[in-house]
């Protein structure tokens, strides 16, 4: 699996069956879309569809799927904007190639046990940083890291010159500082095999493409 980074909370996970695009919302922040190919499309919360290609399968809601032998399952959650009680985000886990990628999106910083159970065991935790009451911050990001305990932790959502976030964003240094942990490495492109991450807990920043 190989795993790229357009801006804002927008990734892409390529396997040799599949192409996964999450939260493609680029055009509507100032940058191009990344549907460059045919393939899966995730949102974690609301979207404009027509940012899609028609031949994409586009996912946005809990449930359970299975396109091009990966197994996508949506988790509902409360938004990091959301009042008590309701639930307009989709968290994904994904699995493709044997390595489990978990999604969260914009959520509130709290997990319950039936979504940690549905979650499992996470290899690549993807997850937002940037904060000022419309992400998760440092810190709300590292309650999330604690309970998942993914193997890989990948950054997104930091303010980025070339972005037009509705709400101005953390610089990734600051968001770092509430994550307290020291990236293992900047990479353009993450490529990976499952068995061969390790057991031990890295912080990984990608490259926006």
């Amino acid at each position: 699996m190989e795993v790229q980074f357009y801006g804002a909370n927008c990734i892409r996970l390529t396997t040799k069956r599949a192409t996964i695009t999450i939260d493609d919302n680029l055009d509507e922040l100032g940058l191009g879309s990344s549907n460059k190919a045919a393939g899966i499309v995730l949102y974690t919360s609301e979207h404009k569809s027509q940012a899609t290609i028609p031949s994409s399968v586009v996912i946005d809601l809990p449930g359970e799927y299975e396109v091009s032998d990966t197994s996508i399952q949506g988790i509902g959650a409360r938004s990091h904007m959301d009042e008590e009680g309701k639930k307009t985000a989709t968290m994904f886990k994904i699995i493709g190639e044997d390595i489990r990628v978990a999604v969260v999106g914009h959520i509130y910083p709290e997990l319950s046990d039936d979504q940690l159970e549905a979650f499992g065991t996470i290899d690549v935790l993807i997850i937002p940083v940037g904060g000022n009451g419309y992400t998760l911050d440092g810190i709300g990001a590292l309650k999330i890291i604690k309970k998942i305990e993914p193997k890989i932790i990948i950054p997104t959502h930091f303010a980025d010159k070339d972005i037009n976030y509705e709400v101005p964003q953390q610089p990734l240094e600051e968001a770092l500082k509430g994550l307290a942990m020291e990236p293992k490495e900047t990479v353009p492109k993450l490529k990976l095999k499952a068995g061969e991450m390790g057991d031990i807990t890295h912080l990984i920043i990608l490259e926006r493409q």
